[in-house]
């Protein structure tokens, strides 16, 4: 099984993916791509620790997301990663288009070859204005790329909004 579960800032995406990779009854690997710049973030990726079970392995990786997943692909796994648009952001804030783009190509390859359970957590920032500076629209216009290379590679995807998940996608 493999599910993108999508939604906006605190839509309550999180609880809904780790409550889907809960149910698998195998072990459950969560990997962060957060990285905490300031204190606002540093709660915020403290929220999602207390949040998880204890016994859930944790490995943080702000960018080199394929080689992880790579290392976790078996049918025994399943694995939750929290979330694309904070790996896009740190890829890139690192300027390097060339990095960019070869992380990108690794990570929908892995995603694809994956053969344990996979639960992909993305924010949806298609849905409000476009964004006033250059940075911002390509973020959006990132993002929204690979949401919808994500969601042509798994056979689930969920929209939460208000804590409510909407089922976009259901091929099993």
């Amino acid at each position: 099984m493999k599910h993108l579960v999508l939604g906006g800032v605190r839509s309550g995406k999180s609880a809904f993916a780790q409550k889907q990779v809960a149910v698998s009854g195998k072990p459950v690997c969560y990997v962060a791509t957060a990285q905490a710049w300031d204190d606002d973030m540093e709660k915020r990726v403290q929220l999602h620790k207390e949040n998880r079970p204890a016994e859930w392995r944790l490995i943080e990786e702000p960018l080199a997301l394929a080689d992880v997943l790579n290392s976790l692909n078996s049918p025994d796994q399943a694995v939750i990663v929290e979330c694309f648009t904070l790996w896009l952001t740190n890829l890139l804030c690192l300027e390097d288009e060339e990095r960019l783009e070869q992380e990108k190509q690794a990570l929908l390859k892995v995603v694809e070859a994956f053969q344990g359970d996979l639960v992909l957590v993305s924010s949806e920032v298609g849905l409000g204005i476009m964004p006033m500076n250059t940075l911002a629209r390509r973020f959006a216009d990132e993002a929204g790329s690979m949401n919808q290379s994500l969601a042509k590679l798994t056979n689930r995807v969920t929209f939460v909004a208000a804590g409510l998940p909407m089922p976009l996608k259901s091929d099993f």
